[in-house]
């Protein structure tokens, strides 16, 4: 499976945008698919999770209430962000794997490649 990350942009402090994951090759079947995000200069880290089976949902401290991960159909899943902060500002990437802790970069083994997110303030 390759993913096709899309949606990032530029947007001013308190926008929305949503990013976008898309498998081809296969689905998502099976999968926990993440979002990671790293800024210029720091360690790239979990943003948001969910499990094959949706009903499990895994989210950072710094951006739960305002961001929201779902699955939009068997080979798409979406990253809803709300309120953002100039702190948001990342190459935003996806991710898929099979382990069993979702916020563990380890765990995931597909990615794919970055899509950039600037916060302006």
């Amino acid at each position: 499976v390759q993913l096709q990350a899309s949606g990032g942009g530029l947007v001013q402090a308190g926008g929305s945008l949503r990013l976008s994951c898309a498998a081809s090759g296969r689905t998502f079947s099976g999968y926990t698919v993440a979002w990671f995000r790293q800024a210029t200069g720091k360690e790239r880290e979990f943003v948001a999770g969910i499990r094959s089976t949706s009903s499990n949902k895994f989210y950072a401290d710094s951006v739960k209430d305002r961001l929201t991960i779902s699955r939009t159909g068997p080979n798409m899943v979406s990253l809803q962000m709300n309120s953002l902060k100039c702190e948001d500002t990342a190459v935003y990437y996806c991710a898929a794997g099979l382990g069993r802790n979702p916020k563990r970069i380890y765990e995931y083994t597909i990615w794919g490649q970055g899509t950039q997110v600037t916060v302006s303030s």
